[in-house]
This record gives structure tokens, C-alpha cells and sequence, in this order.
């Protein structure tokens, strides 16, 4: 009797394991769902980690109590290595050759400080003196009570511009570049959007000219009520009954920005193409994780430098409840990407700064 009770449970727990491997496959391609059509489904991938931590407990489990059935969360990891390897990539450093680029992606909450800090532009601006970047790539790069910003950029990089999205009473938001190649032209890329943007930006670099998108995508539009219910839903402070009313206002909410930000990502990469005869680097806020439809139609034909260079999650939005890599900096295959990394000890926005190095590769 006990013998059988025993492995009716492994059994059991053996079903539970194949089934949340099912489900981290499921939810580990919902990128491939486009969200105007699948608005729900396309948000599954925000789901994706906790399916990756239960198969990694799935592990411990059968290593303490079945080392046999081990092959069931192990067969999961070699099903899902590419979303596996997307979000959570694992590449040792490399040694940066000479030449390569130094670019720098940084969504700095209109110099606000982040709640923490008075002097938030000061600090940002210190910091950008410090890495010394060849190509700063700024989101929400606007000054919201004074008007120095640009004066104090232009004692840093010889070439800076900033294209304001949209400037209301009610919102304020602009996209930067500040460089040491000059800046040829821009071009605003065409979608409908009410307080977000993409610009192209033509640098000369020597005998090349290189395309630079410096981009912030639609936003999930969640206040800070339905953030603190997110939070209060993950750590189980919900009757049953109210954590699923109050998902569903959620998923319904993300559906519809994801919506919007895939027709800003399908817009970005049609640009892409037409210009392929240009190096690309495509960068900024995407308000989109690693499994995403934006992220997936974007790197159909980029290379996402953190996945391909960087190790870990790369955690770039850094409020509580929400730790996921939604700034990215792509590039186009005349570059090789090396030592794409977060620097999660620079805490003067909502976001944190992501840097990489870029070599071009001979023609």
C-alpha cells in the first residue's frame, strides 16, 4: 500500500513537472503571437521566469527524491534553450579589440532622480563624463523645469540633438543622441503614437555612415494601483476570486499596449530593411522583454548584443515587482557585439544603464 501510494505521488509530480514544461514552451514562444490579434496570449512571456524557476525546482526535487526523472525538467531546459538563452544568456567576458564603439542606451526619466536624488542630472551627467561612450543614446531626454541640459551635453560631445516627442501638460517626452561622430541628418520613423517616438540618426564615422535608432516604444500604461495589485497578486495577498478579476484587468491593459508596440516595432524594422546598406544599431527603451513580439520581429534581422554578449537577465527597469531587460541595443551584422552588460549600481532613473562595445567587421 505505502509502495503504491509512493508512486501514485511521483507520478503525480512527474505530471505536474511535464505539464510546467509544456507551459514554460507554451509561454517561452509567445513571442511568435502577433498581439493585435492575440493581445492576451502575446503577454504570456511575462509569465516566462516563473516557469523557469519551477522546472529549476523540478530539478532539486528529483535530484533529492528521483534522480531518475530528472530527464523530464532536462529534456525542458534543451526544449526551450533558445527563450532560455534569450533572457537569461551566459557568455564569459571577451577582451574588447581596439577600434570597437562604445555605445550606451539609458532611459533617464527626464533627469527626475529616480525619487531619490535632487541633483539627478548631475549625477547621469557624471556618469556619462565617466564612461566616456561614443555614442550615448538617451530616452525621455528632456528637461522638465530647466533649460541647461543641452548646454551642459554640448561641454561633453562635440555633436548632440534631442527630438521631443511630445510636450503637454500632462506628459513630456523626447528621445537624445550625444556623440562624437557628426550628426549628417535624422529622420523621425513613421507610426501613430501619442507620447512615443523612434528617430533615425545618420553619423559620419570616418569613410562610413552609420544608422543609429535611438527608440521608446508604447509604455504598459499601468498606475501605480494596478502596480502595487501586480504585486500584491505575485505574493498571494489575493482572495482566489479577486486575483483573477483583478489579472484579467491586467492582461487586458498589457494586451492593448503590447498591441500598440508592435505596429511601432513592425514600423522600425521596415525601416531597417530599406536601409540595409548601412551599419544599424537600433537601441532605447522597449517597454518589451526578451520574449516578446517586439523584441522577436526586431531581432529577426538584429542581433540583440546582450543576448549574443552579456550574461544573466540584464535587469534594466529597476522598480520593485517589475525586475525584467526592457532597454536593448541591437545591431546589424557589420558589427560583433562584445561585453553588453547593466549597470544595476546606477540608480538615478527608473532604468538602469546598458553599454556594449561594437567592432565592425571587415568587408
Amino acid at each position: 500500500m505505502i509502495k503504491q501510494l509512493k508512486q501514485f505521488t511521483i507520478n503525480l509530480i512527474a505530471g505536474a513537472n511535464i505539464a510546467a514544461v509544456l507551459l514554460m514552451l507554451v509561454v517561452g514562444y509567445a513571442g511568435h503571437f502577433y498581439p493585435p490579434n492575440h493581445p492576451l496570449l502575446s503577454t504570456l512571456g511575462l509569465t516566462f521566469p516563473v516557469f523557469l524557476v519551477l522546472n529549476v525546482l523540478f530539478v532539486l526535487f528529483w535530484v533529492v527524491f528521483k534522480w531518475r526523472m530528472l530527464w523530464i525538467p532536462i529534456a525542458g531546459f534543451l526544449l526551450a534553450y533558445i527563450p532560455i538563452s534569450t533572457y537569461v544568456p551566459i557568455n564569459p567576458h571577451q577582451d574588447v579589440p581596439d577600434g570597437s564603439l562604445k555605445v550606451l542606451t539609458y532611459n533617464v526619466c527626464a533627469y527626475g532622480g529616480n525619487g531619490k536624488y535632487k541633483d539627478g542630472f548631475e549625477r547621469i551627467l557624471d556618469y556619462l563624463t565617466e564612461q566616456q561612450a561614443d555614442i550615448v543614446c538617451l530616452q525621455e531626454d528632456v528637461d522638465t523645469w530647466r533649460r541647461y541640459v543641452m548646454n551642459r551635453f554640448e561641454r561633453l560631445y562635440p555633436y548632440n540633438d534631442t527630438t521631443v516627442l511630445t510636450q503637454s501638460s500632462k506628459a513630456l517626452n523626447g528621445v537624445g543622441i550625444h556623440t562624437r561622430f557628426p550628426i549628417l541628418r535624422k529622420e523621425r520613423i513613421e507610426y501613430e503614437s501619442t507620447g512615443n517616438g523612434s528617430v533615425a540618426y545618420y553619423l559620419k564615422m570616418g569613410r562610413d555612415t552609420l544608422l543609429v535608432i535611438n527608440n521608446h516604444l508604447e509604455g504598459t500604461h499601468l498606475s501605480i494601483k494596478d502596480r502595487t495589485q501586480y504585486k500584491d497578486i505575485l505574493r498571494g495577498d489575493k482572495e482566489m476570486d479577486t486575483a483573477r478579476a483583478e489579472s484579467k484587468l491586467l492582461a487586458d491593459k498589457l494586451g492593448k499596449s503590447a498591441a500598440k508596440r508592435a505596429v511601432e516595432a513592425d514600423a522600425v524594422r521596415q525601416y531597417v530593411e530599406q536601409h540595409s546598406q548601412y551599419p544599424v544599431i537600433v537601441c532605447g527603451d522597449f517597454n518589451d522583454t526578451p520574449i516578446s513580439y517586439t523584441y522577436h520581429t526586431l531581432t529577426k534581422t538584429l542581433t540583440d548584443c546582450f543576448a549574443k554578449s552579456g550574461t544573466g537577465i540584464g535587469l534594466s527597469y529597476n522598480q520593485k515587482g517589475f525586475w525584467v531587460r526592457i532597454d536593448h541595443i541591437l545591431c546589424s551584422d557589420d558589427f560583433t557585439p562584445y561585453n553588453c552588460q547593466v549597470n544595476s549600481k546606477i540608480d538615478y532613473s527608473d532604468h538602469y544603464p546598458m553599454v556594449c562595445w561594437l567592432k565592425m567587421r571587415d568587408n
